[in-house]
């Protein structure tokens, strides 16, 4: 792995260096239906990539009615007009494929990854859950789902050690009307509430071709896919124009402090803010920040807190980047015998210090340099590019938004790190949650505490 970081360091040196321009050549047609497909050529493996997204996340929910998206993701693996329950999974691993989703508060993204020569295969269920899952949907089959997801539910924050730090920090950053206020999991009391004509009407909505678009990458001819495409897609009936995702920025105009007991050993410390949206003037520049602050063994945070103190466990930062507004955070475990007030004031120092001086090149050519590394990292298969491919057609309308994207990272310099800090990560725009031992509030991080 070593060598292969290295490898692309000195790749993207060299291609900006000769002022190369990154590029993913593509193919972009429009069905009658409205369906955007996107078609990338590349023949360095036998494999191709069929990457679906579907404009629908939780940010497209209601109050009282949430977790339907993630819903589908479980429900459109359970067979269709013309396939049946239990062969999605079986005719793709027959085929030597591989396949899953995912949802996220702005899109549900589903996949197959499998042999070239079993495309038409992908393009056959793909379209058939698309255009024909209602005819195959029943009242028990979403019952059968609902509980599945509540006992994902369970697992995943009841019952999980810190699971509900993310559901209450978003509830604490976002008023209870805003997309981001509830999980993409929904809450048990909405899904108990559902009823099958309130999913089914969901899927009505947003689940047409022209909420979605379709990318295929990897060893393909153009116009033979096109032909499938066509062949497959075609006699999908389009839809209502869906309601797009939007919502005024949201402020928060004082620190919260907020505190949750659970069944955990050690406290933890999360710290979030508003930050810009995803490609906006400042979100490149706080994800360096991040990088800066707790990116490595190097970076202040880990530094400081867990070698040379040794009052944490572990610490990390990162900018949450989404399509109407993100969050940066900082998270920090304690160790034994420490409070979370001993973490934040150490925290605070380092992010009042990048706000009276900028970092150091090194520290921000690093962040950059390692940021590089994954970014080309990600582009070096066919499913890779076809899930950026979709990222940034949605986000952008131009799927090749590669070069634009990394050079926003390539032209950062510490002064705009130091400004960004100082603009975002604000004391009376903030939440402060701390999740303690259960009986053990004191170990909570309070303001001017120590």
């Amino acid at each position: 792995m070593k060598r292969l970081i290295i490898l692309l360091l000195l790749l993207s040196t060299y291609l900006f260096a000769q002022d190369v321009r990154l590029s993913v050549p593509y193919t972009r047609f429009t069905l009658p239906n409205g369906l955007n497909v996107i078609l990338h050529e590349d023949h360095t493996v036998p494999v191709v990539s069929v990457n679906v997204w579907y404009h629908v996340g939780s940010g497209n929910e209601k109050p009282g009615r949430t977790g339907f998206a993630h819903l589908f993701e479980h429900i459109m693996f359970e067979g269709s007009g013309n396939v049946p329950e239990g062969k999605f999974d079986q005719w793709l691993e027959g085929a030597g494929g591989d396949n899953n989703g995912s949802t996220t508060t702005d899109r549900t993204n589903y996949y197959e990854n499998l042999p070239s020569n079993a495309l038409e295969l992908a393009l056959f269920l793909e379209s058939d859950r698309m255009g024909f899952l209602l005819d195959a949907m029943s009242p028990g089959k979403v019952d059968g789902q609902r509980d599945v997801v509540k006992n994902e539910r369970r697992q995943s924050y009841e019952n999980r050690p810190y699971g509900l730090a993310f559901p209450t920090l978003m509830e604490n950053l976002y008023p209870k009307d805003h997309p981001y206020h509830w999980p993409t999991i929904g809450s048990m009391e909405d899904l108990s509430a559902a009823s099958y004509d309130d999913v089914a009407q969901f899927f009505k909505t947003y689940y047409v071709p022209n909420n979605a678009s379709l990318v295929i990458a990897g060893d393909i001819e153009p116009v033979r896919t096109k032909s499938l495409v066509e062949k497959w897609f075609s006699d999908v009936k389009g839809g209502k124009q869906a309601p797009p995702l939007s919502y005024p920025p949201a402020v928060l105009t004082e620190e919260k402090r907020v505190v949750l007991e659970d069944k955990v050993q050690l406290p933890r410390l999360y710290m979030a803010w508003h930050s810009p949206r995803v490609l906006s003037p400042g979100d490149a520049e706080l994800d360096i920040l991040a990088n800066v602050l707790a990116g490595g063994k190097t970076s202040r945070l880990y530094k400081r807190l867990v070698y040379d103190m040794q009052i944490a466990q572990d610490v990390s930062a990162f900018q949450s980047s989404s399509a109407i507004g993100s969050a940066f955070m900082i998270m920090a475990t304690a160790r034994e015998g420490y409070s979370l007030s001993e973490l934040e004031t150490i925290i605070q120092e380092e992010i009042n210090k990048l706000k009276t001086e900028p970092p150091t090149t090194m520290e921000v050519q690093r962040a950059v340099n390692q940021y590089e590394a994954s970014f080309l990292d990600r582009l070096e298969g066919a499913s890779g590019k076809a899930d950026q491919l979709n990222n940034y057609f949605t986000l952008t309308g131009n799927p090749d938004y590669f070069f634009e994207d990394l050079a926003r990272y390539k032209a950062i310099d510490p002064k705009d790190v130091h400004s960004v800090c100082d603009k975002y990560l604000i004391d009376d725009g903030r939440v402060l949650l701390s999740v303690v031992p259960k009986g053990k509030t004191e170990l909570a991080a309070t303001k001017g505490g120590k």
